[in-house]
């Protein structure tokens, strides 16, 4: 168990991120300046530099951070005790439900390997490669238990389904004609007939 401080210090480090991918959402990667992400925080250039080397260091840590939050959301479906198709529906309404809830970090996750080289780049891509293996599972359980069409091509339909629900950021405002509820149970529903044996 973390002690106070350190629950104290990694809840502060969670609102710095969340306001740096708003920074970051809105002027874009090399547009914004830590003075200007410290300036929403109310904090001074120097502070900021307590918790992230740099813009780089924090930019990394806004993926470890909404990736972590992914796979522990996705982990509680693939351990639950449901069957493939109420897995793969929980899985996508898991997945809208996190994009339209940090909204600005999704924005911000497109594209790493302009963003990073090297050993970050290869941690960032290795928990989304994790994510995706567990889209994997779900369809393949379905395969084996005969609810899912057998000839589907799993890796197309992980891509197409990843592809749709990763879009979802560049059209969703929290006050549109449709709730975040909606929207995952309609996405779900008409996902879900992509593999739904006939």
């Amino acid at each position: 168990m973390a002690s106070l401080r350190a629950q104290k210090i990694a809840k502060r480090k969670q609102e710095i991120l969340r306001s740096a991918a708003s920074v970051l959402a809105e002027k874009g990667y090399h547009g914004a300046t830590m003075e200007e992400i410290a300036a929403k925080l109310l904090l001074t250039k120097g502070s900021m530099y307590n918790y992230f080397k740099n813009k780089d260091d924090l930019l990394y840590h806004c993926h470890q951070m909404i990736m972590e939050m992914s796979l522990k959301r996705i982990e509680k479906v693939i351990t639950s005790d449901s069957n493939p198709i109420e897995k793969l529906q929980n899985a996508i309404r898991a997945h809208i439900l996190l994009v339209t809830s940090e909204k600005s970090m999704f924005m911000i996750m497109d594209k790493p390997n302009q963003n990073f080289s090297n050993e970050k780049l290869n941690d960032v891509l290795e928990l989304r490669r994790n994510y995706s293996k567990y889209f994997d599972s779900i369809i393949n359980e379905g395969i084996a238990q005969k609810v899912f069409d057998p000839l589907v091509d799993v890796k197309m339909v992980r891509l197409i389904i990843l592809g749709a629900l990763n879009w979802i950021q560049q059209w969703y405002v929290q006050d549109g004609s449709k709730t975040d509820e909606e929207i995952a149970s309609a996405f779900a529903e008409y996902l879900l007939k992509i593999v739904i044996k006939k």
